[in-house]
């Protein structure tokens, strides 16, 4: 509810409210971004690692807490398309933004192509796999064939395997040095700097998210094409801002960090945090398949232009747009009935 309900739900207000809370996104993933990086020079973590960890998981923050708080509150649903949705639009429609702001093109990295990419497509296949086994051998009764319960013990596969990420990424730390004078680094104002962006990022993310709704209910979007499109575009939008401003400092290892680091924090932890509060979970496997297709096409053609040349160039950047706009024709063609990939029985 914007606001909790005090103004009125009008699509003037709720306008206003996404227009705000863009600005507040703004500020704080500013707080976050510098806070961040000069946190990981203090305590010496590679580019690599700040991106995918430090910064990933700070501006995964509000989805995060999102599945926290409305699990807790005993209304928690996974909406697989809104999920992978926002991973899509990551994917693509980020690297595209940050090489297109950019100007000089993405520098990128053997690091960030043959480590965090290709763990990232690992990710994708472990969650299949979970979905998988709950089809097989946790059917849902009278809900279809293809839909299977994630209970406790299933949501725990996900979750080791992101600690085998962490135990990669912990051995890159190991491996590395730097020569960077830490003396002028205020470690408390930084933390605090940190946290705070993080509160604001998070009530500005729950504000735009309930207007966003509210908007889309009123002037009759599908629930189902809000939520792959609009509210994922929203969800995403401190990992944008993160990215493009990395981007547009020179710092290729961050803005593509963030955005791989950040898809495997939400797939492998976001979703079994849900799981583990609420206990089972249903998930339509015929839905989920189709949609994590084209999240794994997404992200082989992101991997295919990140290794020409290890840089990602604005006609590459292009080309991710693009690829973008036929997944929004796919995914409005599937909402009008047009065509029938998605099965949602």
């Amino acid at each position: 509810m914007v606001l909790a309900g005090v103004v009125p739900q009008t699509p003037s207000v709720f306008i206003i409210v996404i227009l705000v809370a863009t600005g507040l996104v703004w500020i704080g993933t500013g707080w976050l971004e510098g806070a961040a990086e000069r946190l990981s020079t203090y305590y010496g973590l590679p580019p690599v690692v700040q991106g995918s960890v430090v910064v990933a998981i700070g501006s995964s923050f509000p989805e995060f807490a999102s599945v926290v708080f409305t699990a807790a509150a005993g209304v928690f649903s996974m909406g697989i398309g809104t999920i992978v949705g926002s991973a899509i639009f990551n994917i693509l429609v980020i690297p595209a933004l940050s090489g297109i702001l950019a100007q000089q093109g993405v520098e990128s990295n053997r690091n960030i192509v043959y480590k965090e990419a290709q763990f990232y497509m690992i990710a994708v296949s472990a969650l299949i796999v979970t979905f998988a086994l709950a089809v097989i051998y946790l059917p849902a009764p009278n809900r279809g064939e293809l839909v299977g319960m994630i209970t406790r013990p299933l949501a725990v596969i996900p979750l080791f395997v992101y600690l085998l990420y962490l135990f990669i990424q912990w051995q890159e730390v190991s491996d590395y040095t730097q020569d960077v004078s830490t003396d002028s680094i205020a470690v408390g104002r930084e933390w605090g700097r940190l946290v705070a962006g993080l509160i604001a990022i998070l009530i500005a993310i729950e504000q735009m998210v309930g207007a966003v709704e509210g908007l889309g209910s009123i002037i009759g979007i599908p629930e189902f094409l809000a939520g792959v499109t609009i509210i994922a575009a929203a969800t995403s939008l401190p990992d944008t801002l993160v990215s493009v401003r990395a981007a547009r400092s020179g710092d290729g290892t961050t803005s593509l960090g963030n955005v791989l680091g950040s898809n495997t924090f939400d797939l492998l932890v976001v979703i079994p945090v849900g799981v583990l509060i609420v206990g089972t979970v249903p998930v339509n496997f015929a839905t989920a398949v189709p949609m994590f297709g084209v999240l794994t096409l997404a992200t082989v053609l992101l991997f295919t232009v990140l290794r020409t040349d290890l840089t990602l160039t604005q006609r590459e950047s292009y080309v991710l747009g693009a690829a973008y706009t036929l997944f929004i024709i796919w995914i409005i063609a599937e909402s009008a009935g047009i065509t029938g990939i998605l099965k949602t029985v």
